[in-house]
């Protein structure tokens, strides 16, 4: 606390500006790693409490004597450039320098302790501050991983998230912490924290970064519970939220606290969040301090002065009552809490703009309120701030924003030396700024005071803001005002501004706008080419012209490529800037093998495709050249599409698109004609038609369709040489994918480039694209692929797929399945399925065989192939033997030097032939790119050849000939003359040895391992080709064993003639399709037969399964198409086959194409799926009638119409009935349900059924299905479409069976449901009303556990009409309405119901429409019933509390009774209280309430609570009743409470609720009747009770065992048992007792309910073996928020409860699981503890069944599934176990009940199978299918058929299902079985009371009859 020179005064202003402007600085290289930033910070925290001295002494520095001349020489060195500037003053600085030093730095090191009083107030700087010093400051910024803190001085530091809250609390708060700070912290938030550390300092010391911490276990380090008194203000976590209040957490481990709800009702607070609060009350035993965090009052709250109050104890933002002690030079010094001074600088005085006569505000001994600004515990200095915001405990508002200009700004004070205070007249309010004096001018200042006057007004720019003393730096120089950029908001992507090279790396520059903002500019933006390093026009301190990339946060890039810098173009900042046809600069950032990634402004991207990059065709696989594109290279790009919501951007970098004509748009699947351009590595270049802008691809694989001659004729291909066709199979923008393969071009109408052009069964040419291991993709025209498994790829499955294809290859594929939802195409590649219908195959090789020899030719000069002329296949040639080898002879012929010939063995025919010898051969090859000739010398082709050649001259006649002999099509027997590599020369011996050639392969079967053939072997052949030029003058055959079988005909096929209907044809199937088949006949002419055209009635399954490609049928011409139609129809002619048509007359008439409309409603009709789509099934019923079948009329199950498009496939057979006719659209409407009424049949109209006959088939009693189409409001219910213009209407009480709060929960809109029509009424205007339920006992869907929840749970049943009611009737019902005077509720669809304002509840209603809100669930009792006016009046008044006296006289109340009753209204003077059977209000003062003094009354009581209370006083004139409540006044009534005959109101109970315990619902529903003194006096007396008995599986028990009822019954008619069961009498007499001992023991605690734990424990000690008592203390603790101590109360009773109590102690383990699974943390893992103790003191099969029935209460099915598994294991040979594991498998609707059985019947012993069998089977019957449960039966039966149990269980199912014959049927065969008379007696008795229920007097005359018959014939 010493003085400051000059020096130093205009330094010290300089630091806030510095410490704003670094913030600014995003590109300073991180020397820190910052993973390990936590884990540091966490152990900084750690050691700071080791740093503080152990005893620290006044003033005392914790710097040794050279840190502190250090940090004076770094002092120096800041001044010393302004030395040099004023040498004639150097002494005088140099000295004044070091006086500054020592005040400036003493004035937190303790310097200036000397005996004096200091005279400059204390001050936080970058240069002082250090780990420890506690500041209190304000959110400034919360980020996602930090925080950003505003600190005195105008410092800023920063929170880690690990460091915003405390390691010590629970999971849930840090992980909100980590991820979601927002969530507990807001800006403008007062916060303490503590210096963690800074960074190093090495750094620039204006750049240093203060690392802080909020977690409370450092600022309240030394904070014990005895140091903290009443009123004390403590900032605390909110660690949980609990029903009462929030638990808080101090960061200490040794106290906790806790903050009532009721003070905090209107503010949410967040798990987590900090909080200021006041201490109310401390609890010194549970270490609990309960707080209160009213803002007001804790803004008002001034610490108090406590004796002895340590310096540790002293936190930021404390407020405390301080005394001037005097004025210093820079603010003021204060004394507070008697023994510390503390100093206030000239920011943080309470006038915001402190004048020149500013010390005068501040006399000595002035008391003024203070807040605590910051604590350095190691120099003990103190600062303080005046501040009305912060003593308000309120940041200061901020009215500037950084970068505004204001031109009035008035000068307050100047500082000499130091700068300037002014007022900035902000709206509403002015805002001081102080502008330093570095800042006041671009030069020196020497004389501020001269320059500026005080209340002279100036122009001044904001440069930032002091957030924590609510004070702006301003800034005077004239730079400041001129420069575009001033702060980061100022930043626009694209903008051009001018700025200075600061710094210069390997990364790139640092530059600075003349604002003061940096920003980045990258390597590769500093120079329009590439450069390893920055360019020489990069130097420190060059201005240069830049353009924004863009800025996130606060990193801003720029560039200086002068391209971008001088663009003119739009700028392209967003996606949004993207439009289609713009044209922009960018710039590339990424080169892929497939295009180019471009950059634009703000991080927008684009991609430009390789095909949008002007590069040459036929380089698709290589790289892109980097002399073309390189990374970085700016580029003009053209935006071809863009998609903004999915963020991407289609560009180009051809500019100008090139503009095609109409006739040269070439589209996919045409046939083109091109020449080559190019050879690549990979395929040929072409051009399109000649054109040169068009260029196209054809891969090598795509010459052609044999892999051997595609590479050949690739190695003979030069530029210019001319494809006739080429197909067009994929367009890649202006590139072009084309195939030479001539199977591909003959097909090129029938190839597929869209999946609807697809149909199944079909068989398509395409080419293998992929091979994978699990099979093959088969590309078509496009990207439509398909895919073939491996097993529909091969015959041979064993065969790899990768030696019996390649990709490229050509292939037929039969199209076996076309999924449309998945766009997936099943493909076959068998030989047996795809194999050739013609010679394709090998016309293509022959062709292309010859085109390969002209191309060779012209390489060797040859001008044409005129040898060939000389060598016609057939003709007999002359040649001389010019060479004998070991495979045959060599010939030559003279007039052809390069031709060789070639006569193998087997055709020399046993001749021998000598070399040089001149024979004469037949041709039957001709190889011509070999220039080979294979030669026959077989005398029979010899001579048959000549002969021709003798007797037909004539070549026209040749051809006759041939064509007499041979026709197409036709079957012939063929003999292997050779066998060349890919084909066979045959000759066919039938037809004058007529020479042909066949392939030995398919498309598929290249490949693969072929057939070996031998030569004179002989096959079967198919004639497909006649010689002709296009087969270059061969006969072309097909081999039988490849292609399909031929039909064997040697006569001429008939000519085409005109078929009429009528006619017979035979024809040939040609493709199956799902809907019809295509068929030919005669010659050239084409049918279909439709799906319905097959059998008389459309009821088979697959009327196509008889049929196969290939087969012949006998059809009848039914329908002719037009000659219009027959054109865009691949058929001319509808056959049909179905045997009534093929018998009928042959004269058809025209009329039977035009088929008549003769349909009616309700008639049955039957059809066959052809579409299905999301609302409809759409059907064909013949060749030109349609149905439609609605989604919901297709099943009333919900499940099924969720799937209902998987359910209805094409070709499925429906049958169902005619509900509506439209004529011309031939189109009818179906349902699965008969209708009710038949119309007429249609006629000439267009409809002559009514419109209201869309609801004949609804009728009253009906399940329909439906979709919820609308939720109404209040209790409206629900709109149900049911049809596709019709809709129902649930009612609100029809929703559920049960009564539950909330019924509409379980729905949503477009959801299915299944309901039942209730009533169906038309209006006069013809529209109608459907009402409909959708309670599951209606609809038949209820489950079992719905079942036995109502059982278990009793509930008030449903009223159907008015009639169904009478007086003292409990009912439920919903709230409709409420008025002023009352409410109307829904009892049920026809009945509502009154209740009057009175009847609304026991006590006061305030606000009814609050309490009782519509739709709320009320249960009460009906007062009266009028049917004729039908009005029913119901009270919800509780009928102790309807039958109270209505007491209006004080006389009955005597002072010193005791009395019980309810706290009606709390106030300050005491409480009011209603006692109980009385309408009198009594008052107890808070004098009286109890012994000890209670100071806040409101925290105590609350209104409605339970009360006991003693009379002191009566005053009947004043008609007052003065209570207390004292403990000694309730001393004397602990021995009579007992006998008091004043009821406990049932209704409140002490039960919370928070239910935890689980407990047996025939223990929870006892009535409290009045019992015998006797069982009251043996309840209270007994030491233990009879145990609780937890129902573990009763599901099953009562069907089995016949068990009457479970419900109590009255003691006396026990005695109404049958003699028969006496022993089960007495049993259930004794159940009785223990059951009434029970229910007097429940009645005596709900009597008396323990409100203390001190209750509790009495009677605990009274019953210590009570489950029921222990478990009521458990939901105590709970219901006091101490889970912990229900725990321990757990424990002990296990502890205390008796060892022989088994099901007692069971019953505690039960609530046990309760508890921790509610409460445990992992819950799925304490409950698995607690499970495994329990295993060890119980019965393991019981531990296991109570922990299933708790996972399945709570629906935790997996946990449930995982338990029922191990318990089949570990329990193999019990009953129930296998029962509970089918019923779930029942009850959540899952297969495999079966399995289970089975497994079941193989693990139990075989005296249990009757029991297991005879329960799964009722499981069945009430949760599964019913004829599973009869199967069941059936067979347990058939081994024990005199089983009447067996029988009788087995009927009581089939009754409940409730079909009448069924029943009948099963009674009849039970009552002719011989079994004895007895159980003869029983299945009569049983069937006459089965008739009797319905009614029916003739059956029951039967019944009897048959009695007497029995007995008759058994007495005979």
């Amino acid at each position: 606390m010493a003085a400051t020179s000059k020096k130093s005064q205009k330094k010290n202003p300089k630091e806030a500006p510095k410490f704003n402007k670094s913030s600014k600085n995003p590109f300073k290289a991180k020397k820190k790693n910052e993973q390990n930033d936590a884990a540091k910070s966490e152990a900084v925290a750690l050691q700071l409490e080791d740093e503080e001295p152990a005893f620290p002494r006044g003033g005392g520095s914790s710097l040794s004597r050279r840190e502190r001349d250090e940090v004076r020489a770094e002092v120096d060195a800041e001044f010393e450039a302004e030395e040099r500037g004023l040498r004639k003053k150097k002494r005088k600085s140099l000295k004044n320098r070091n006086q500054t030093e020592d005040d400036d730095l003493g004035s937190l090191f303790g310097g200036g302790i000397t005996g004096k009083l200091p005279r400059y107030a204390n001050k936080i700087t970058l240069k002082n501050i250090s780990p420890g010093i506690k500041l209190w400051g304000v959110v400034a910024e919360v980020n996602k991983k930090d925080l950003v803190i505003s600190l005195p001085g105008g410092l800023r530091g920063l929170v880690r998230a690990a460091d915003a809250v405390d390691p010590g609390l629970d999971n849930e708060v840090e992980s909100i912490a980590n991820n979601v700070l927002s969530s507990i912290f807001h800006v403008g938030q007062l916060v303490a924290c503590v210096v963690l550390n800074l960074d190093n300092d090495n750094r620039e010391s204006g750049k240093r970064k203060i690392w802080l911490s909020l977690r409370l276990s450092l600022l309240y380090k030394g904070l014990t519970l005895d140091s903290i008194q009443e009123g004390t203000v403590l900032t605390a976590y909110v660690k949980s939220n609990e029903d009462h209040g929030y638990i808080l957490h101090f960061g200490l481990p040794s106290f906790t606290g806790f903050l009532p709800k009721n003070s905090q009702s209107d503010i949410k607070i967040n798990t987590g969040e900090l909080l200021q609060g006041i201490v109310k009350s401390i609890d010194r035993t549970r270490k609990v301090v309960y707080m209160s965090s009213e803002p007001d009052t804790v803004s008002k709250h001034v610490t108090k002065d406590v004796k002895g109050i340590s310096f540790d104890l002293l936190i930021p933002g404390m407020m405390v009552d301080a005394r001037v002690q005097s004025t210093l030079e820079n603010g003021v010094m204060l004394s507070f809490l008697t023994y510390f001074t503390g100093t206030v600088d000239m920011f943080h005085l309470q006038n915001s703009f402190p004048a020149t006569s500013w010390r005068d505000d501040y006399n000595k001994n002035k008391k003024v309120n203070a807040r605590i600004l910051f604590i350095d515990p190691s120099s003990r200095a103190i600062g303080l701030t005046l501040n009305p915001h912060l003593v308000c405990n309120k940041s200061p508002p901020s009215h500037v924003k950084i970068g505004d200009i204001y031109e009035n700004s008035k000068v307050i004070r100047v500082d000499r030396g130091l700068g300037l205070l002014l007022e900035i007249p902000s709206m509403p309010v002015s805002t001081p700024a102080y502008v330093s004096v570095s800042d006041v001018a671009e030069g020196e200042v020497r004389k501020l005071e001269k320059k500026f006057k005080e209340g002279s007004c100036i122009r001044v720019r904001i440069l930032g803001l002091r957030n924590l003393e609510g004070v702006a730096t301003g800034t005077l120089k004239a730079n400041a005002f001129e420069g575009s950029v001033f702060t980061h908001s100022d930043i626009t992507p694209g903008m051009i501004a001018r700025a200075k090279v600061i710094a210069v790396d390997s990364f790139g520059a640092i530059v600075q706008f003349p604002g003061g903002v940096k920003a980045q500019c990258p390597l590769r933006h500093m120079s329009e080419l590439e450069i390893p390093k920055a360019g020489k026009k990069f130097k420190v301190g060059a201005e240069l012209v830049f353009r924004v990339l863009g800025g996130k946060s606060k990193m801003i890039t720029v560039t200086h490529k002068k391209t971008l810098v001088k663009s003119k173009l739009p700028i392209i900042s967003s996606y949004t800037d993207a439009t289609d046809g713009l044209i922009t600069h960018g710039w590339i950032t990424k080169i892929e093998k497939h295009g180019c990634f471009v950059r634009f402004y703000n991080g927008v991207q684009g991609f430009a495709p390789r095909s949008e990059l002007e590069l040459e065709a036929g380089c698709d696989d290589d790289p892109i050249p980097s002399s073309i594109y390189h990374v970085g290279q700016v580029i003009k790009c053209r935006i071809v599409s863009s998609v903004p919501g999915s963020r991407r951007i289609n560009l180009s970098f051809i500019i100008k698109p090139r503009r095609v004509l109409e006739d040269d748009v070439i589209n996919l699947g045409g046939v083109v004609s091109g020449v080559v351009d190019r050879i690549t590595p990979k395929g040929v270049v072409v051009y399109v038609n000649g054109k040169k802008y068009l260029k196209g691809t054809i891969t090598t694989e795509h010459l052609a369709d044999h892999q051997g001659q595609a590479a050949l004729l690739k190695s003979v291909l030069k530029p210019g040489y001319e494809f006739d066709q080429l197909l067009v199979l994929d367009i890649e923008s202006n590139n072009f994918i084309f195939s030479a393969k001539y199977s591909l071009i003959k097909s090129a109408q029938q190839l597929p480039s869209e999946l609807s052009q697809i149909s199944p069964n079909s068989v398509v040419h395409g080419y293998i694209c992929n091979i994978i291991e699990t099979g093959c993709f088969v590309r078509f025209l496009g990207h439509l692929t398909g895919f073939s498994p491996r097993s529909k790829a091969m015959d041979d499955y064993k065969i790899d797929l990768s030696e019996a294809f390649y990709v490229g290859q050509s292939v037929r594929s039969n199209i076996l399945d076309v999924n449309n939802e998945k766009a997936r195409i099943t493909l076959s590649l068998k030989q047996s399925s795809c194999s050739s219908t013609d010679a394709s195959l090998m016309q293509d090789y022959f062709l292309l065989e010859e085109k390969i020899a002209k191309l060779q030719s012209l390489d060797s000069c040859e001008s044409e192939l005129n040898w060939t002329k000389g060598f016609n296949l057939g003709r007999v040639v002359e040649g001389r033997i010019q060479e004998t080898k070991d495979v045959g002879v060599v010939v030559s012929f003279d007039k052809y030097n390069d031709v060789l010939g070639f006569i193998t063995h087997n055709q020399l025919a046993g001749t021998t032939v000598e070399t040089g010898s001149v024979i004469q051969a037949v041709v039957l090859d001709v190889s011509i790119t070999e220039h080979l000739v294979d030669l026959s010398l077989k005398t029979e082709l010899i001579g048959k050849f000549k002969e021709s050649s003798r007797s037909q001259n004539d070549k026209k006649k040749r051809k006759k000939e041939a064509s007499k002999n041979l026709e197409l099509h036709q079957t012939v027997n063929a003999v292997v003359e050779m066998v060349k590599e890919n084909y066979l020369v045959l000759s066919i011996h039938e037809c004058n040895y007529a020479l042909g050639y066949a392939s030995k392969f398919d498309y598929n079967s290249q490949m693969s391992p072929q057939k070996q053939f031998l030569n004179g072997q002989s096959v079967m052949a198919t004639v497909m080709a006649l010689p002709s030029p296009s087969t270059m003058g061969r006969l072309l055959l097909l081999l039988n064993s490849i292609g399909e079988p031929g039909t064997s005909s040697s006569k001429r096929a008939k000519k085409k003639s005109s078929y009429t209907l009528g006619s017979l044809v035979q024809a040939e199937i040609t493709e199956i399709r799902p809907l019809e088949l295509r068929l030919k006949f005669g010659v050239g002419f084409h049918g279909r037969l439709h799906i319905t055209e097959v059998y008389d009635d459309n009821v088979l399954e697959n009327p196509f399964s008889n049929f196969r490609v290939g087969q012949t049928v006998t059809a009848k011409i039914v329908g002719k198409i037009n000659h219009s139609d027959s054109k865009q129809k691949s058929y001319q002619f509808d056959l049909s086959v179905k045997p009534s048509v093929l018998t009928g007359s042959s004269e058809i008439e025209d009329e039977l194409a035009t088929e008549e409309l003769d349909f009616s409603t309700g008639q049955r009709v039957s059809g066959y799926v052809y579409k299905v789509d999301s609302e409809w099934v759409w059907l064909t019923i013949s060749r030109h009638v349609r149905a439609q079948l609605f989604i919901l009329d297709s099943s009333c199950d919900p499940a099924e119409h969720t799937e209902f498009q998987k359910r209805f496939h094409v070709g499925k057979v429906i049958t169902g009935y005619i509900l509506t006719v439209n004529k011309d659209k031939k189109l009818l409407r179906l349902v699965l349900r008969p209708v009710l009424s038949v119309s007429h049949k249609v006629s000439d109209g267009e409809v002559l059924i009514p419109s209201e006959n869309v609801t004949a088939h609804i009728c009253e009693g009906c399940i329909l299905g439906g979709r919820i189409s609308k939720i109404l409001l209040g209790v409206g219910g629900l709109t149900v479409q049911i049809g596709p213009h019709t809709y129902g209407r649930v009612h609100f009480a029809e929703l559920t069976d049960s009564w539950v709060s909330d019924p509409l929960s379980g729905y949503h809109e477009g959801q299915f449901v299944k309901c039942k029509v209730l009533k169906v009424i038309q209006s006069v205007k013809g529209k109608f009303q459907i009402d409909l339920s959708l309670r599951s006992s209606r609809v038949g869907m209820i489950s079992q556990d719905a079942k036995e929840a109502r059982k278990k749970e009793p509930q008030t049943k449903f009223v159907e009409t008015i009639e169904d009611l009478h007086p003292d009737m409990a009912v439920q019902g919903y709230v409709k309405n409420v008025t002023p005077k009352g409410c109307f509720i829904v009892l049920s669809r026809k009945v509502d119901a009154k209740i009057l304002l009175s009847n609304l509840s026991d006590g006061y209603v305030i606000n009814p429409e609050k309490e009782f809100p519509i739709g709320k669930l009320v249960t009460g009792r009906v007062l009266s019933v009028e049917p004729l006016s039908k009005r029913v009046q119901v009270t919800l008044k509780t009928l102790g509390a309807s039958k109270k006296s209505e007491t209006s006289n004080l006389s009955s109340l005597h002072v010193g009774d005791f009395i019980s009753g309810r706290i009606k209204r709390v106030e300050s003077f005491g409480l009011f209280i209603t006692i109980n059977d009385t309408n009198l209000v009594g008052l107890c003062h808070k004098s009286e309430l109890s012994d000890d003094q209670i100071d806040n009354i409101e925290a105590k009581y609350r209104a409605g609570e339970r009360v006991r209370a003693k009379i002191l006083k009566v005053d009947p004139q004043r008609n007052r009743i003065s209570l207390g409540m004292k403990d000694s006044y309730l001393l004397d009534d602990n021995d009579t409470e007992e006998n008091s005959d004043q009821e406990a109101d049932a209704s409140n109970g002490f039960v919370n609720d928070t239910k935890l315990i689980s407990l047996p619902d025939n223990d929870m529903d006892v009535e409290c009747a009045n019992l015998e003194i006797p069982i009251l006096a043996q309840a209270e007396s007994r030491a233990s009770v009879p145990p609780l008995e937890v129902t573990l599986d009763d599901v099953y028990q009562e069907d089995v065992n016949n068990v009457v009822s479970r419900n109590e019954e009255p003691i006396d008619e026990a005695t109404t048992l049958d003699e028969k069961t006496k022993r089960r009498g007495k049993k259930k007499a004794k159940e009785e007792r223990e059951r009434e001992i029970r229910a007097a023991e429940e009645r005596l605690l709900e009597k008396d309910i323990p409100r203390t734990t001190e209750e509790f424990e009495k009677l605990v000690r009274g019953s210590p073996n009570s489950s029921f008592v222990w478990i009521k203390y458990m939901d105590f603790a709970i219901s006091m928020a101490d889970v912990e101590k229900a725990r321990s109360i757990a424990e002990r009773a296990l502890q205390t409860i008796n060892i022989r109590e088994e099901n007692e102690k069971l019953n505690i383990w039960v609530a046990y699981f309760n508890l921790e699974n509610k409460y445990g943390n992992p819950p799925e893992e304490a409950v698995q503890k607690i499970f495994q103790r329990a295993l060890q003191y119980n019965d393991p099969k019981k531990v296991h069944l109570a922990l299933l029935g708790m996972y399945e209460r709570t629906e935790q099915h997996r946990l449930a599934d995982e338990l029922v598994e191990r318990m089949t294991k570990k329990f193999k040979q019990s009953c129930k176990v296998w029962l509970r594991r089918t019923q779930r498998v029942l009850n959540q609707q899952q297969d495999g009940v079966q399995p289970i059985v089975n497994r079941a019947l193989l693990s139990l012993p075989k005296h249990k199978h009757i029991k297991f069998i005879s329960q799964t089977a009722i499981l069945e019957f009430k949760c599964g299918v019913a004829h599973m449960g009869r199967s069941m039966f059936e067979g347990i039966l058939k081994e024990y058929p005199k089983r009447t149990d067996l029988w009788s269980i087995y009927l009581d199912q089939e009754i409940r299902l409730g079909d009448v014959d069924v029943i009948r049927a099963l009674f009849e065969r039970a009552t002719c079985l011989s079994l004895p008379a007895k159980k003869m007696k029983f299945l009569f008795k049983k069937y006459l009371e089965y008739e009797k229920s319905l009614g029916d007097e003739e059956r029951i005359e039967y019944v009897k009859k048959k009695a007497m018959d029995y007995v008759e014939s058994t007495l005979a």
